[in-house]
């Protein structure tokens, strides 16, 4: 995927495609006739086509209101002459042609209505319209984004339907390097057209994606692509209806057309249940959907024309009772993606976010000053955890927006290290743009936080994400104040407008609603000691707006206050809490305390003992036997400092318990995150700690390939790994960076197939592998061929391979025998038991050894048929001055006497450096043994360890 920074700001900081009124297609409202200043010119005229002043109530100036489908309110009423009124955009319809055209102070008349293709072309210009600009949240006010400028193919994978129960447990940072060789890519053009293994059609698509990672924007390109005659022409109407919208409606009952003509006007005179009619439905944002979808209900709709509520409507059009040939289109976070029966599904995709060239690809788009982005980069690398958050777009948005302000000198502090430190920062920065801006202070900032906090947390419980006025005039928040409160935090609260001008709000990001949601319990703690989690429990939190009219006259301590957040995020059935968790946890810490001072005249006191809530959480990973829910309280252990992240996860790993759990996706990805963020050395990786009867090595091992990418030593030893998995190291091998420099694979059925595979990686000139253990593995002199080919074109770097109890013979290590005399060889161990070597073979290995001899120190060729002959050749090459052979293993080598005599010879004429000496189980006789003995005793020499 290659998306560019503007595009994924938009999406992550909570943008959305700009509508307008359901009266004409448009692009984005200005909230206040102030907050435009000048108009940007286009063309030569103040406004695009589409664009128009909205006038609110309120006096201040606002942000720009990103505007939806059900912001479009009720048709305009026309005058006798069929006149809008004045500042409007209208279309005209051609007599002639059809065609759909904009004019100003004309009427809107689509001349046939019977007219299918006319009714195409209305719904096809007004979602052109619509869907063509897009909001930044860091743009100036009233500049508007389009889509084909900035749009670069979002990657969405095909997924498994079995998945569909799993939360994203904080996917946010889980995501980040799981490779392309575990999924199948899919064009967003073509997410219903079936791969080419695939022989059934697709109806229904859900599409996965956690908060802000472009699902939205994906929606977006498919129906812009559509409307502009690119891409799905064959299908004749697409409806995009946001869950978002159809809260708002979710008390009426209609019919599916009415509900469509609230919607698309234009369709009143089609009947869309027709066979001749292709139609689309698309549903985005299933996780924030309040309707009850009860897909068993007995209630089945099959008449368009019949009323029903929302709910109903939607569960059997989803269902195929309504409308069986229409295409369905949902998108959803993790989280709410089993609101849909797996039966009703067709097809699961995934959208991503950055991948490793990605991130810094947008670093150095977003900051103009190339030397500040290279620094921004070197930041964000020299903390895992933080780095690896950039795979989430939105974190990058946030990171740049503090980072940039930061090392450019604009900001001072420490450089934030944590997720907790860089949220807070970004909220001090937000903070002061509203001081910037110069806005009327009605509302302390200290208010305005403690506000926005309780909504932020009370919504969090109830897994809200968009707001309504009632929940907002429960928090204290006067609606009157709410576009102020948009216009404080600009990029932290949106305020949007939904059908009849109902408002609904939402904060920019679901991470940042989190970290003000925890900044509200911390608060309440410090300053005014409560524990909000007990009012939470009986049901009176509303009661408390306002802490200075409450202050708990009962003493608790923060130790119980986390202990109690603990085993709430616990008992959380979906994590909803799961990050939030983090954040309050960070909050505790020293350097973050510092940090709220520049947001709050007052923090309270906070010293108590961290050791006393990181003894609590290990009892509680010591004791919780679901991965989903464990693994986050790593995170906390991380977010706290505390060093033993690592010890902790092996630990479990060790026990036995994640090899006998089956873990979903993104709980591998989960697990993925904290064995790569632990700051401790990653050395040795053991792939027989995480397979177990619930999956095969190969599949375990294409999951944990980047914890493979990351570690320096990979034991996969006797895992029943295949020529598959070979296929999957391959990418590791040819990846750049990449930490691996050892590879143990003896005791695999790979095969020459698995071997050919491999070496495919070995050749490639980013391979730095310096260790492969190929024992037990199946491999014959073809495989060897494949080996030595690899070398040759990569000769430089593996230092040690053994190919021990493989039938080479001694063809194979006659290849071998001309890589290793090619000077840039530089091998240094060599294992070669049991090959079903012969004499044959030790010419070319002591040619080797002399052409090359400086590199060689170890070789073992026990357990083969050399005879006598044999070492006899090989000593040939052993006297060479040059050659530094420091142990020799040949036992069970049908060496004699006379094989002694030459092993000594060759000893007495480079005795400087042959330190070990294996030849057990050989016929040597008393006088051959007397001869190594002698040189063994002899000062003279350096041979320290001789085996008879």
């Amino acid at each position: 995927m290659r998306t560019t920074n503007k595009h994924l700001e938009m999406e992550n900081s909570g943008i959305r495609p700009v509508h307008q009124d359901k009266s004409e297609p448009s692009c984005v409202s200005m909230k206040s006739e102030r907050s435009m200043g000048c108009p940007p010119k286009f063309n030569g005229e103040a406004f695009p086509p589409g664009y128009r002043s909205v006038n609110k109530e309120i006096s201040e100036p606002s942000c720009v209101s990103m505007k939806s489908d059900r912001s479009m309110g009720c048709p305009p009423k026309f005058s006798d002459k069929g006149r809008l009124p004045d500042h409007r955009v209208q279309l005209e319809s051609d007599r002639e042609t059809g065609q759909i055209s904009w004019k100003n102070n004309q009427t809107i008349s689509i001349r046939d209505k019977d007219n299918a293709s006319q009714v195409y072309n209305a719904v096809k210009t007004k979602l052109k319209m619509k869907f063509q600009c897009l909001y930044e949240g860091t743009a100036k006010q009233g500049n508007p984004t389009f889509l084909n400028e900035i749009y670069t193919e979002l990657y969405i994978t095909e997924g498994e339907s079995e998945d569909c129960n799993e939360h994203e447990v904080r996917q946010i940072e889980t995501q980040s390097r799981r490779t392309a060789m575990e999924d199948t890519p899919i064009k967003c053009s073509d997410i219903f057209r079936s791969l080419p293994e695939q022989d059934k059609p697709i109806r229904t698509v859900l599409t996965k994606g956690v908060a802000g990672i472009g699902k939205t924007v994906s929606v977006q390109k498919f129906v812009l692509d559509w409307a502009e005659g690119k891409e799905n022409q064959d299908i004749h109407l697409i409806f995009p209806l946001p869950f978002r919208e159809l809260n708002l409606i979710q008390d009426q009952k209609l019919s599916l057309l009415d509900l469509l003509h609230i919607f698309f006007t234009q369709t009143k005179e089609l009947d869309i249940s027709s066979s001749q009619y292709k139609v689309s439905f698309i549903f985005d944002g299933l996780d924030e959907c309040r309707l009850s979808l009860d897909f068993q209900s007995n209630v089945r709709f099959c008449d368009v024309t019949e009323s029903a509520s929302v709910d109903v409507l939607l569960t059997n059009l989803i269902a195929g009772n309504l409308i069986p040939s229409a295409l369905i289109w949902i998108t959803s976070r993790p989280a709410a993606a089993d609101l849909i029966p797996s039966e009703c599904v067709h097809r699961v995709t995934e959208v991503r976010g950055f991948n490793e060239p990605q991130k810094e690809e947008y670093f150095r788009k977003k900051i103009s000053d190339q030397s500040l982005a290279d620094r921004i980069i070197s930041h964000l690398k020299s903390s895992r955890s933080l780095f690896i958050m950039c795979h989430i777009p939105v974190f990058c948005w946030i990171s740049a927006t503090v980072l940039e302000k930061m090392l450019s000198g604009a900001e001072s502090g420490e450089i934030p290290k944590t997720l907790t430190q860089m949220y807070t920062h970004f909220l001090i920065i937000q903070t002061n743009i509203k001081h910037e801006k110069d806005y009327e202070k009605t509302v302390k900032d200290e208010d305005m936080i403690l506000k926005l906090g309780k909504l932020a947390f009370q919504q969090l419980v109830k897994g809200n994400l968009i707001f309504y006025e009632e929940d907002l005039i429960e928090c204290g928040i006067d609606v009157t104040e709410a576009s102020v409160y948009s216009g404080l935090c600009t990029q932290i609260f949106r305020e949007e407008f939904g059908l009849y001008q109902g408002k609904v709000y939402c904060f920019v990001h679901l991470s940042i609603q989190e970290h003000l949601a925890a900044l509200y319990v911390h608060l309440s703690f410090i300053k005014y000691n409560i524990n909000v989690f007990d009012l939470v429990n009986k049901g009176s939190l509303s009661r408390y707006f306002n802490f200075v009219k409450y202050k708990s006259s009962k003493q608790i301590s923060l130790s119980n206050l986390h202990q109690k957040a603990v085993d709430r995020t616990l008992h959380s059935k979906n994590g909803h809490l799961d990050l939030f968790l983090r954040f309050l946890l960070g909050f505790s810490m020293e350097c973050n305390q510092t940090l709220l001072q520049y947001l709050l005249t007052e923090t309270g006191n906070c010293l108590y003992n961290k050791e006393k809530t990181v003894q609590y959480i290990k009892q509680k990973i010591k004791k919780n036997p679901s991965p989903e829910k464990f693994l986050n309280l790593f995170h906390c252990l991380n977010e706290l400092g505390d060093c033993s992240l690592m010890e902790q996860i092996q630990d479990y790993v060790t026990s036995g318990t994640v090899n006998k759990v089956k873990l979903s996706s993104s709980q591998w990805s989960a697990l993925i995150f904290v064995l790569l963020t632990s700051e401790q050395e990653m050395n040795v990786f053991k792939l027989k700690d995480f397979v177990g009867s619930q999956m095969k090595a190969d599949t375990v091992l294409l999951k944990l390939l980047p914890v493979v990418k990351a570690y320096r030593s990979a034991q996969l030893n006797s895992c029943d790994i295949t020529d598959e998995g070979c296929a999957a190291l391959t990418s590791v091998l040819r990846s750049n960076p990449s930490h691996l420099r050892e590879l143990n694979l003896s005791g695999n059925k790979l095969g020459n197939l698995g071997v050919k595979l491999l070496s495919d990686g070995l050749e490639n000139l980013q391979c730095k592998l310096e260790k492969l253990w190929l024992r037990y593995c199946e491999i014959t002199n073809e495989g060897c061929a494949a080996l030595v080919s690899a070398l040759k074109s990569n000769p430089s770097h593996l230092r040690e391979m053994d190919l021990s109890w493989n039938k080479l013979g001694d063809s194979g290590v006659k290849q071998l025998s001309v890589v290793l005399e090619n000077p840039h060889c530089k091998m240094e161990k060599l294992c070669l038991s049991s090959c079903d070597v012969t004499e044959e073979c030790c010419t070319a290995l002591a040619s080797a050894l002399r052409s090359n001899p400086s590199h060689l120190r170890e070789l073992n060729l026990s357990w083969n048929k050399l005879k006598d002959s044999g070492v006899i050749k090989l000593s040939e090459g052993l006297e060479n001055p040059h050659c530094k052979m420091e142990k020799l293993w040949l036992s069970d080598c049908s060496v004699t006497y006379h094989g002694c005599a030459a092993l000594a010879s060759a000893l007495k004429s480079n005795p400087s450096h042959l330190r070990e000496l294996d030849l057990a189980k050989n016929k040597l006789t008393d006088s051959g043994m007397k001869l190594l003995s002698d040189i063994r005793n002899n000062a003279d020499y350096k041979l320290e360890t001789l085996r008879f």
